[in-house]
C-alpha cells in the first residue's frame, strides 16, 4: 500500500501523542492510590504500547516505499 506525504505525517503526529500519553500513565501509575484508577491507567499503557507498535510498522512500511520510490511524486 502506497502512502501520500500528509498521511505518514499524520501517523508520526498520532505517535508522538501516544508517546506522550504513555508517558504520563506510567509515569502517573507510580501516584495513584485507587485500584481502579491504577487498572485503567495499566489498560492505557497496554493500549498505547499496541498502537505504537502498528504505527511503527505503518512508519517502516512507508519508508520502504520510499527507499523504492514508489511514494515520489
Amino acid at each position: 500500500m502506497d502512502y501520500c506525504l500528509h498521511e505518514v505525517l499524520e501517523v508520526q503526529e498520532l505517535a508522538t501523542f501516544k508517546t506522550i500519553c504513555l508517558t504520563k500513565s506510567k509515569t502517573m501509575r507510580a501516584l495513584v492510590s485507587d485500584p481502579l484508577l491504577k487498572d485503567m491507567m495499566m489498560q492505557d499503557v497496554d493500549l498505547s504500547t499496541r498502537q505504537l507498535q502498528e504505527f511503527s510498522s505503518i512508519l517502516s512500511k512507508a519508508k520502504e516505499m520510499e527507499g523504492l520510490g514508489v511514494n515520489k511524486q
